[in-house]
This record gives structure tokens, C-alpha cells and sequence, in this order.
């Protein structure tokens, strides 16, 4: 990359902070800039594929108690989302270093809602379920989320996708996953105005570090995507968390073609103390920044 296409992206991302400064509930434009690619180099690298989203209205009350007060629970029309993620990642690297065998693929199953913080949109993760238990301990340790261990499976079949996973993490509530689904016919590209890009092109996390809030930018390309249809579904996920049953069929969209996936370091985005969340769910982090 060349000086000036550094510098082009430098004022975009200080413009990006400047208008997020100043505005607290996020607009289309806002979350269609956080597809620009951030300035400088990222953390590290990884492969997304065979993902499914399925996702559920939820009430804000339910969600309010798992969510720091220091974020604003994301709503679409008044209404919250709690989304549910099975998917296998590979290709997992840190910068300038090569792809280990042992450390660079893992399944992942994620719980996550949608919160904003002085309008930036972004994902709050409740639990992230992942099948390989050095991918967990790197992962709580560079980015203090919540993993946890999992025993998991995937098994594709043409456009059939068969996921299990059963937690096996020590100290946390039992989970288990057992779904699959078919992939159908692919989505037309998304309209920023609609739900559907606002449950899936979000290219920020947020999370806790010794109290403190910071904030994780990714890039990829928008999300290629089809149809789905379940054909097997037995999940105890959101129970896991005291959520309410998913009651009726979540809204659907899998993925259709693998992504490559940039990541950057948390960044702490404010001095002020996160108030708790259940410490049921939360541990300890690592001090380092």
C-alpha cells in the first residue's frame, strides 16, 4: 500500500471518529463506514466458512442485564435481535507469521446480540463455544471474550450442513447445539436500510478489559449469502444464558462462499468503568493491553 492511499485511509477513519463522537444513535451511514478497511495493520488473520445465521427478535429488558449499562442496546424498528452462529474457521495467524497446524483451525459457536457505543454499531458476545482449547486460551487472552470449550462436529454434504456441538467447559452452564440445514438460492445484495444488514454486516466487537471497555475493528468483504432451510434443529444455547426459549423459527441466512477475515487489537475507547454484567458469565483478564 502506498503513502497516499495510508493517508486516505487515516482521514477516513478520523472522520469516522469525529462523527461518532458527536452522534449517539448509529444511521446508515454510519454502519456502512465501518465496511472501510481500518488504517494500518491488523492483528492477525483468519478463514470464515460454512456459517449459518439464525437470529430471533428479543426484548431489550431480557437482554439488559447480560449487556454493560456503558452500551446501548442495538435496535432494529424498536426491536432487538439475539442471533445464534455456527461456523468453522482455519487459516488462523497472527501477523507476518505462518498458519500452525494446531493453533489455525477451530469450529466456533457464538451467542451474540447488537449493542452501540456513542453510535458506533457493533457485536456483544455472551458465549463463544470453540472446539479447539488452544484457539479458546489465545482467544480469551488477545481479546477477552468469553470461550468456553466445546466438543463439536461439522459434516457437509452438498448443500447440506450438519453442525453438533455440546460445551464441556468446567464451571458453566451445560449448552448443546444440534442442527442442519440446506442452502438455497442466493440473497441479492443487501440494502443498507433493511434488517437483514443490520443482523449481518458488523465489522465491530466490543468487550471488558480490567473494566474498561475497548473495542475490536474486522474486515472482510460484504457477506456472500443464501437462503436456508433447517432440517434438524435441537439447541439449548439461549436457555444457557436464562434467555427465553427461541420460540419461533429464527430468521435465516448462510453463508455461500468462505471469507478472509482481517483483525485488529482491542482498543480501550474510554476511561470511565464498565458496570457489571452477571458475573456468572465474566472472568478475570489478562492485564495486557
Amino acid at each position: 500500500m502506498n503513502a497516499d492511499c495510508e493517508s486516505e485511509e487515516a482521514a477516513m477513519e478520523t472522520c469516522l471518529e469525529y462523527r461518532y463522537s458527536i452522534r449517539e444513535e448509529p444511521t446508515v451511514t454510519d454502519r456502512l463506514m465501518l465496511q472501510l478497511r481500518p488504517p494500518g495493520l491488523p492483528l492477525m488473520h483468519q478463514h470464515w466458512g460454512n456459517l449459518l445465521f439464525m437470529h430471533w427478535p428479543i426484548s431489550v429488558e431480557s437482554l439488559r442485564p447480560l449487556v454493560p449499562h456503558s452500551l446501548e442496546i442495538d435496535t432494529y424498528a424498536g426491536t432487538a435481535w439475539i442471533g445464534v452462529t455456527p461456523f468453522t474457521m482455519w487459516g488462523i495467524r497472527p501477523l507476518f507469521m505462518p498458519a500452525l497446524p494446531i493453533l489455525s483451525s477451530s469450529h466456533e459457536l457464538n451467542v451474540r446480540t447488537y449493542v452501540h457505543h456513542q453510535g458506533v454499531p457493533g457485536i456483544w458476545f455472551l458465549s463463544l463455544d470453540a472446539s479447539n482449547p488452544f484457539a479458546v486460551a489465545a482467544a480469551k487472552w488477545a481479546f477477552c471474550l468469553p470461550y468456553l470449550r466445546a466438543r463439536m462436529s461439522l459434516r457437509e454434504t452438498g448443500d447440506t450442513i450438519r453442525f453438533t456441538s455440546r460445551r464441556t467447559h468446567t464451571a458453566k452452564p451445560a449448552a448443546e447445539l444440534d442442527i442442519a440445514w440446506e442452502r438455497g438460492d442466493s440473497f441479492d445484495p443487501l440494502d443498507p436500510e433493511e434488517l437483514d444488514f443490520f443482523l449481518i454486516e458488523r465489522y465491530c466487537l466490543y468487550a471488558e478489559r480490567q473494566g474498561q471497555l475497548r473495542r475490536c475493528r474486522i474486515h472482510h468483504q460484504p457477506w456472500p449469502l443464501r437462503r436456508a432451510r433447517l432440517t434438524r434443529f435441537s439447541s439449548s444455547m439461549l436457555q444457557s444464558h436464562s434467555l427465553p426459549d427461541s420460540g419461533p423459527p429464527p430468521l435465516l441466512h448462510a453463508q455461500a462462499s468462505p471469507l478472509h477475515v482481517e483483525v485488529w487489537p482491542l482498543r480501550q475507547i474510554e476511561d470511565r468503568r464498565v458496570l457489571p454484567v452477571s458475573s456468572h458469565w465474566r472472568q478475570p483478564c489478562p492485564a495486557s493491553s
